[in-house]
């Protein structure tokens, strides 16, 4: 059978099919892995395609001719025109026509280099043009791919209208600020963490006599005197830690700048801080108090002069009252006792004398009694020679004697031991004393005054109390009347104070208070 030709054909048929096999096998399994290929690049394309339709911003891809080939979502979002409406037109139509012909430059160049992206004119703002004309700025890169033999350009860009305003915004803010501080009058310095000056005004140019360029980024040293340079720095450390914003720098002192030709000047400062991205910067608004503290020295002095030309004045008045009131005590007054002596002289020696002679002697000798009685309490009111004869202790209780001798008010009287004062002090506590004891009698109607004069430390304290009708310590003064302001001016120009507490109905309390130097001291 085999050696028949039938047997020959079939054999050979067979061989020729087992060679067959294999290569069809190949052939199909090729084909199946070129299809699963083919679906693969299908989902990843497909998958591409999601991210491009899902991105935030417009991704348009052009060809060699600078047409449109692919359009997302997000630009037509941006571009406010459809898909089907831009793909395959020029790029040149989403932009305005002034940008034309760069544009077709720019990507012409990139084109040519091996760049495969890039972004578009970083250091400018570029522009789009939306579908109904409105011009709007954009944030662009590009890139360069090739599919199919054919080049293709991909941009992705992002509107940035908001930015650019806000930007915009800002700096019109910056330059308002800018020309608030340059017109300020005050000298306004931002200093940062290393105290290196970032801001300088026009003011602070004027006061330092320092140009602005040479400010900026210089130590704030320069502008301190040596010898507060340390004491600067730690004022700005414990500042810094207290978290304080803002508070005025010496407020107990005055605080000094320097002028770059080396010149010191006082001035009038504040500090505030602030703190901006991890970084601490502190600004100090000052202003040149010279001819301020130049005129309070001035006022000081000229408050110096005249409270030592009123104090010489009350010690020359002092004097001349004490030189009256000893003329008239010793001169006048023994000149009258003398013809008081004569009077009675010549009423005792007269032989018989008429009737109407020896009336007359009698009335002389009575106007005399009274005229040295008169002449004693004028010279006493301008100024008891006990004060000078046997000093303020002895003073006073006269004073509080005759208080109560021509009021019959109960007055107690306390004094230190051994407290005496040279003068002038001694003289001003005895006119506080003797004006407090005036006003009693003449407005508190009192029942009972208790007087005390003591030391306490370093301070000679008087004080008079009585428990009378009081008075209100708040009403204007009464005109014409200088009592209490003439004690006040007493106690003011030796450098002491004088308290008076009133309460109607309730009494009222003058308390000197002087404080003594050891060689004042008697």
């Amino acid at each position: 059978m085999v050696d028949s030709p039938v047997g020959t054909w079939l054999l050979a048929a067979l061989a020729g099919a087992l060679v067959a096999v294999p290569a069809v096998y190949l052939a199909l399994r090729h084909r199946a892995e070129r299809e699963h290929s083919r679906q693969a690049l299908l989902d990843v394309q497909a998958h591409i395609g999601g991210i491009v339709e899902s991105a935030m911003d417009a991704i348009i891809t052009i060809d060699e001719n600078q047409r449109v080939v692919q359009f997302n979502a997000a630009a037509e979002r941006v571009f406010r025109w459809p898909r089907g409406a831009v793909l395959g037109q020029p790029l040149e139509m989403l932009m305005p026509k002034r940008f034309h012909e760069a544009h077709r430059t720019h990507v012409r160049l990139f084109g040519e280099t091996a760049t495969t992206s890039r972004g578009m004119r970083a250091q400018t703002v570029l522009k789009g043009v939306r579908a109904d004309g409105e011009e709007f700025p954009i944030e662009a890169s590009i890139s360069q791919q090739v599919q199919g033999g054919r080049k293709l350009l991909t941009v992705i860009l992002r509107d940035v209208t908001e930015r650019v305003r806000a930007e915009e915004l800002l700096a019109r803010s910056e330059a308002r600020l800018r020309g608030i501080l340059d017109s300020a009058m005050d000298a306004i310095i931002t200093v940062d963490d290393k105290q290196h000056i970032v801001l300088f005004n026009a003011a602070a140019e004027r006061v330092f006599g320092c140009p602005r360029a040479e400010a900026i980024g210089a130590p704030l040293a320069w502008f301190i005197p040596d010898r507060f340079r340390a004491g600067h720095g730690e004022h700005i450390r414990r500042f810094r830690e207290t978290g304080t914003s803002s508070r005025r720098m010496g407020e107990q002192r005055i605080v000094m700048g320097l002028r770059r030709n080396g010149e010191e000047f006082p001035i009038d400062a504040s500090i505030s801080q602030i703190e901006e991205q991890g970084h601490h910067f502190f600004t100090v608004i000052l202003r040149d108090v010279t001819e301020r503290v130049r005129a309070e020295q001035a006022l000081r002095a000229s408050r110096e002069e005249i409270k030592e030309l009123a104090l010489a004045a009350n010690n020359v008045r002092e004097q001349e009252k004490s030189r009256i009131a000893r003329e008239l005590h010793d001169e006048l007054g023994q000149a009258l006792t003398a013809l008081k002596i004569d009077v009675v002289w010549l009423k005792q020696n007269l032989t018989a004398p008429s009737g109407d002679l020896a009336g007359k002697l009698t009335e002389m000798q009575l106007l005399l009694d009274g005229t040295v009685a008169a002449t004693r309490r004028i010279s006493a009111d301008l100024r008891p020679l006990v004060l000078d004869d046997l000093g303020l202790a002895a003073a006073a209780e006269w004073l509080v004697q005759n208080f109560t001798a021509r009021t019959g008010v109960p007055c107690e009287l306390a004094i230190s031991p051994g407290l005496e004062l040279r003068e002038p002090y001694a003289t001003t506590v005895f006119r506080v004393l003797q004006e407090s004891l005036t006003n009693i009698a003449r407005h508190a109607r009192a029942s009972q005054v208790e007087v005390n004069l003591e030391r306490e430390g370093g301070d000679v304290v008087l004080n008079v109390r009585d428990n009378g009708i009081g008075f209100a310590t708040a009403a204007p003064r009464k005109a014409a009347s200088f009592g209490l302001m003439g004690v006040r001016e007493r106690a003011a120009l030796l450098g002491g104070d004088l308290k008076i507490e009133s309460v109607p109905g309730k009494g009222t309390i003058v308390e000197l208070r002087l404080h003594i130097h050891e060689e004042v001291a008697a």
